[in-house]
């Protein structure tokens, strides 16, 4: 199966086949940057740029669903969501160290030596950051419903990524430890979780040639939007090396 729709309707079995392809051709897991990252071939200043720049991408994310859980019209569906708020922006009573996924990344990113309030101002991100990542939430709001779940299918494809970069982090980087990187354990539980929900909902409501189109190019745009995060970085942080004005310049680079 082939990450392209067909014309006519796919059976539920060939339209997850047929996401599974958009993942295997298109998902951030093979690009360069991603690679340099989890090889160990990036400096400090470089991961930072990252830790940085991701963190954007995290905090709008409790946005991104906040917007779809207005759009979803029952309780049920609304209570199923809901949890992804809660993993990311925390809830009360948690213990605070472990209170969200937002929580969970600055704590990745102070672990790498960035200052925790000039990660929250996003003042230091690059443009493209913002750009690509205020489009996933766009996305989200403006297209379908049945579009805007299958754009969360990405989490179909994390848990390959997330064993990459934690190894290969861990095994790498001297700077890095295991409690640096504590955001992706709780992320092994919470994504498949999530994706046995929107998945089902997908193969449910995808019910014309038209609906899955849009399903299956929702899901190619949200790996695109991943995809353009890290172009981004690696043209600021490798190559070329051009750093935008006002983004984070790491200590000692000069511009």
């Amino acid at each position: 199966m082939t990450a392209e729709p067909q014309d006519r309707v796919l059976s539920p079995e060939e339209l997850e086949a047929a996401l599974r392809a958009v993942g295997a051709e298109r998902y951030h897991n093979l690009h360069p940057f991603h690679k340099l990252l989890h090889s160990g071939a990036l400096n400090r200043g470089q991961v930072q740029a990252w830790a940085l720049n991701r963190y954007y991408y995290q905090s709008r994310i409790p946005a991104k669903d906040a917007v779809l859980l207005s759009r979803l019209p029952t309780p049920d569906l609304r209570r199923l969501w809901r949890s992804r708020l809660e993993d990311h922006d925390g809830f009360p009573g948690a213990d605070t160290p472990a209170n969200g996924g937002i929580e969970r990344w600055l704590r990745l990113a102070t672990g790498v030596g960035l200052d925790r309030d000039y990660v929250q101002s996003t003042v230091g991100i690059l443009p493209a950051t913002r750009f690509a990542v205020d489009a996933y939430v766009s996305l989200v709001r403006d297209r379908s419903v049945l579009e805007a779940v299958a754009s969360s299918l990405t989490e179909m494809f994390s848990p390959t990524i997330i064993a990459e970069r934690v190894s290969g982090m861990l095994a790498n980087y001297d700077f890095i430890t295991q409690e640096t990187l504590a955001y992706f354990t709780p992320r092994l539980t919470q994504a498949p979780r999530d994706v046995d929900f929107a998945l089902a909902y997908v193969k449910e409501h995808a019910r014309t040639a038209e609906q899955q189109r849009g399903a299956i190019a929702a899901l190619t745009e949200k790996c695109n939007i991943l995809w353009a995060q890290l172009d981004a970085l690696h043209f600021a942080y490798v190559e070329p090396g051009y750093i935008p004005p006002g983004a984070f310049i790491p200590e000692g680079r000069r511009q």
